[in-house]
């Protein structure tokens, strides 16, 4: 009777061990580590897209070889939103609500991204975006951007491209503005428009057109006319080739033209857009690749997007960008040991994160940080970075015609 006791006591005992064990199992988690967003695989904004999906799938990979994080494995549900904002909206509904994911990922584009910081505000998610490009609508105190253009970005882009171009031995005098309505480039062409004029250079135009637009004759003659040094473009996608290619028709090459967010591709390889200038994050050269984490991306990236058929193969803003976000999400579950999205997020506001584009502070206007944009130019069919000059590839200036 006397073991029959022993045995059953040593019995309640692992019992409750083994409850304990199990409770700790719940409590850690035992399946994989959930990341749910969306991007637009569809509709106007796809090819740009494809990059940050490109991107979130080499990431995930490449972390699930180093472990995962908290000892999981880590799985992205990324669904299309069609370039929709409205879309967007709804299927950040269902991965908080239905798929009851751990950790939220932003989409890509501005709307897109509004709509998904809406639903992460009303389930107290953090979340983390690519290329949130007005910081003054980012207003959720979860919300954290790989977009580093600094809390003011309509004040300090174009204060860092007029500094590059003042090197010139000519530097321009004149300035025609054209945008389009697209809500983050036209956002920093106003902003242009008034550090322009603070810092003297006489604006001889200033035109919009509406996101979508594919007749650009008419623009291209009003900015003939204007006879400007300096041709500001406010455009997005394959918008800036079609405006050079109009140019082209009427025998008109700009004598300096900066663009906002080209396709990388189609304006490197195009003979009408050599010498044009963009703003950049990241390009694949020294001394961005000097960090091995970037260096080992580039390869990958190159490799893979290859093998994708993407038009362009190199990693350049987008990418970047997403690769940051990324990052960001990592080092916050790492510093923390949690998927605690407010402690995480308070981590966050009062660390800096390590990234490819360089070091991200989240402490400044709606978790924004430092203005990091750089300015790069097409020279011979590449892209290199030639403002500021400690990011300039090796030996690169900007190039007049």
């Amino acid at each position: 009777m006397l073991n029959i006791k022993r045995l059953a006591a040593a019995a309640a005992v692992a019992l409750g061990c083994a409850g304990l064990f199990s409770a700790q199992a719940v409590a850690q988690g035992s399946g994989p580590i959930r990341i749910g967003g969306t991007l637009a695989l569809t509709g106007p904004l796809s090819a740009t897209a494809l990059v940050h999906k490109l991107t979130g799938e080499i990431y995930i990979e490449d972390l699930n070889s180093r472990g995962g994080l908290l000892g999981r494995k880590v799985e992205w549900i990324v669904k299309d939103d069609q370039s929709k904002p409205e879309v967007a909206r709804t299927l950040y509904e269902q991965l908080v609500t239905s798929d009851k994911v751990d950790l939220l990922m932003g989409p890509y584009a501005t709307g897109a991204i509004l709509s998904s910081i809406g639903v992460a505000q009303r389930y107290n998610k953090m979340i983390i975006s690519h290329t949130m490009g007005i910081p003054a609508l980012a207003k959720y105190d979860m919300h954290f951007p790989g977009w580093s253009v600094g809390p003011k970005p309509e004040d300090t882009v174009p204060v860092t491209v007029f500094e590059g171009l003042a090197q010139l031995p000519k530097p321009p005098k004149t300035i025609a503005i054209v945008t389009s309505k697209f809500p983050s480039v036209h956002f920093l062409s106003v902003g242009a428009r008034e550090v322009a004029k603070k810092r003297g250079l006489q604006e001889v135009l200033f035109l919009e057109w509406e996101f979508g637009n594919r007749d650009f004759g008419p623009i291209a003659a009003r900015v003939k006319d204007a006879k400007p040094d300096l041709v500001w473009v406010g455009d997005i996608g394959l918008e800036g080739n079609m405006l050079l290619e109009a140019m082209k028709k009427i025998d008109y090459v700009p004598p300096l033209n900066i663009h906002l967010y080209p396709a990388p591709g189609p304006m490197a390889n195009s003979p009408e857009s050599q010498g044009a200038m963009a703003l950049t994050i990241f390009e694949e050269h020294k001394p961005f690749t000097d960090n091995p984490v970037a260096a080992k991306f580039v390869k990958t990236f190159n490799e893979r997007a290859k093998a994708a058929g993407l038009p362009y193969t190199a990693v350049e803003t987008q990418a970047a960008a997403s690769f940051s976000a990324w990052q960001i999400l990592e080092a916050a579950v790492r510093a923390t040991n949690s998927l605690d999205d407010r402690k995480m997020a308070d981590w966050l506001k009062a660390n800096q994160v390590d990234t490819i584009q360089g070091k991200l502070r989240f402490d400044r206007g709606n978790n924004y940080g430092d203005d990091l944009m750089r300015v790069k130019q097409v020279q011979d069919k590449n892209w290199v970075t030639v403002w500021p000059k400690e990011w300039a590839a090796p030996g690169a200036t900007i190039k007049t015609r």
